[in-house]
C-alpha cells in the first residue's frame, strides 16, 4: 500500500462526501424548519413556476367568493327590508277594507288614515335605503364577479320607486271611495312586492351556488398546490436522520483519514 504525505486522497474523498451529506441534511433542516420543499428555484424549477400560477389563481379566487358573499350580503339586506314592507303593505291593505265599513264614519277612517299614512312613509323610507353606500331599491343591475377571471353575473336589482309602489302616495283611506282607490294600489303594490322577492331570493340562491364551487373550487387548487410545495414532514424527517447520520460517520471517518499519513512516520523509524 503506498503511503503519501502530500496528497491525502482519503481525506480528500472524505471531505468531499462530508460536505454533499451536510448541504442535504441542510436543507432537510430549511425544509421541516419552513415547511416548504422548495426552498429555492432549483429544488423544482418548474413545480415553483406551477405553485407560482396556483397561488395567483388561489388569490383571484379568494377575492371572487369574497366578492360573491358580500353580494349574498346586499341581498339579504334587501330581503330583510321588503320583508317588513310586506307587514306594512299587509296592514295597509287590512286598513283599506276596514275603511269601507259603511257602519264607519269618515272620522272614524281619519283615524285609519293616520296609520295608513304613517306606514306609506315607512315603505317611501325604505326605497331610499342603502348597502354601504350603494343604493338597495334603485332597480340597477349589477355585475357580481363569479371567478378568477372576473367573469360576472348579472344580479337584477329591485326598484321601489316603480309606479306600482309610488302610486300609494296619492291615495288615502279617509273616506269610503278613497279607500276603495287605496286598496286597488296597495294590491297592486303587494303583486309587484312578490315579483320582488321572488327576484331576490333567486339572487341569492345563484350566489350561494357560486360561492360554494369557489370555495371548492380554492379548497382544491389549495391541495394540489401543497402537494408541490409542502413538505412531507414523515418522509423529511427520515432523509434527515439519514444525513445526520452520514455527517457524523462523516466527521469521524475525515478525522480518521487526516491520521492516515502519520503511518509515515513509523518508516523514518
Amino acid at each position: 500500500m503506498s503511503v503519501l504525505i502530500n496528497t491525502n486522497v482519503s481525506a480528500l474523498n472524505t471531505s468531499r462526501m462530508l460536505g454533499e451529506s451536510t448541504q442535504q441534511l441542510s436543507k432537510s433542516l430549511k425544509r421541516l424548519s419552513s415547511g416548504s420543499k422548495l426552498i429555492s428555484p432549483s429544488d423544482d424549477a418548474a413545480g415553483m413556476a406551477v405553485s407560482l400560477k396556483f397561488d395567483a389563481q388561489i388569490s383571484r379566487t379568494a377575492a371572487a367568493r369574497s366578492n360573491t358573499g358580500n353580494a349574498i350580503s346586499f341581498s339579504q339586506t334587501q330581503d330583510g327590508f321588503l320583508n317588513r314592507v310586506q307587514k306594512a303593505l299587509d296592514r295597509m291593505s287590512e286598513l283599506a277594507v276596514l275603511a269601507q265599513d259603511e257602519t264607519k264614519t269618515n272620522s272614524d277612517r281619519a283615524l285609519y288614515d293616520k296609520e295608513f299614512q304613517t306606514l306609506d312613509d315607512y315603505v317611501t323610507d325604505v326605497a331610499s335605503k342603502d348597502f354601504n353606500g350603494v343604493s338597495l331599491f334603485s332597480g340597477t343591475t349589477r355585475g357580481i364577479t363569479i371567478d378568477g377571471d372576473a367573469n360576472t353575473f348579472s344580479m337584477t336589482g329591485v326598484n321601489m320607486g316603480g309606479s306600482s309602489y309610488t302610486n300609494i302616495r296619492t291615495t288615502a283611506v279617509a273616506t269610503s271611495t278613497g279607500a276603495a282607490a287605496a286598496l286597488t294600489a296597495v294590491k297592486s303594490a303587494i303583486d309587484q312586492l312578490a315579483t320582488d322577492r321572488a327576484t331576490v331570493g333567486a339572487n341569492i340562491s345563484r350566489l350561494q351556488h357560486s360561492g360554494s364551487q369557489l370555495k371548492m373550487l380554492e379548497d382544491n387548487l389549495s391541495q394540489s398546490n401543497s402537494r408541490i410545495r409542502d413538505v412531507d414532514v414523515a418522509e423529511e424527517s427520515t432523509k434527515y436522520a439519514r444525513f445526520n447520520i452520514l455527517v457524523q460517520s462523516g466527521t469521524a471517518m475525515l478525522a480518521q483519514a487526516n491520521t492516515l499519513p502519520q503511518s509515515a512516520l513509523k518508516l523514518l523509524g
